[in-house]
């Protein structure tokens, strides 16, 4: 299903002939840099190291002149939308480094959710490439997303507390907080997070 709108075409990633890997790799790298400053602070490297781990069906572009203005996941819960391979992380980290982000970040990104509700979208990696922020990217992703998947609740998993924009989006949209994970001590300090917050929208 396509949305057309005077800003942007929403599609799947997997139904578009633009190199999307690589532009969901830049979107990625501008969203995460700060999270995996350990294994490189060059946001070209943490693009082209991550490039590969989309599961482009799973995931959602914003298009614009034949531009990937936007991205965001959407999956039942159940189903990954990122798989990271060792093998790219460590030839672009190095084989230390890539090593230990196939370990600890597999745990994080590839960790099933427990007991998750039915019926229920989980809404992940939403990302704006800088040159079209501040035009309704991440909005009209996520309307597209909830107007066309087959969910009646949507949640949106460990948004930092400190990340007042994306609040402000999701709220707007209608989500609301329904829990907050305090961040280990050490990490709260080096990033200046105190919790990762959850979001829930139902569908009215």
């Amino acid at each position: 299903m396509i949305s057309m709108d005077e800003k942007f075409t929403i599609v799947k990633a997997n139904k578009t002939d633009l190199d999307v890997r690589k532009e969901m790799g830049k979107i990625f790298a501008e969203g995460f840099t700060q999270w995996l400053g350990y294994f490189s602070n060059d946001k070209n490297i943490i693009a082209k190291a991550f490039a590969h781990m989309f599961i482009l069906d799973q995931f959602y572009v914003a298009i614009k002149n034949s531009e990937i203005a936007g991205v965001a996941a959407c999956t039942d819960g159940k189903s990954l939308s990122v798989r990271l391979n060792k093998k790219e992380l460590r030839s672009h980290l190095g084989f230390i480094k890539g090593s230990m982000a196939g370990i600890f970040l597999k745990k994080e990104f590839e960790a099933p959710y427990e007991n998750f509700p039915p019926n229920t979208g989980s809404i992940e990696f939403v990302g704006t490439a800088p040159q079209f922020r501040g035009q309704g990217v991440a909005s009209q992703i996520i309307e597209h997303i909830i107007e066309y998947t087959p969910y009646n609740d949507f949640v949106i998993d460990e948004v930092a507390d400190t990340n007042i924009p994306a609040m402000r989006l999701y709220e707007k949209l209608g989500f609301e907080e329904y829990r907050r994970k305090p961040m280990p001590e050490k990490m709260a300090k080096r990033n200046g997070i105190n919790h990762l917050l959850s979001l829930k929208y139902v569908k009215k």
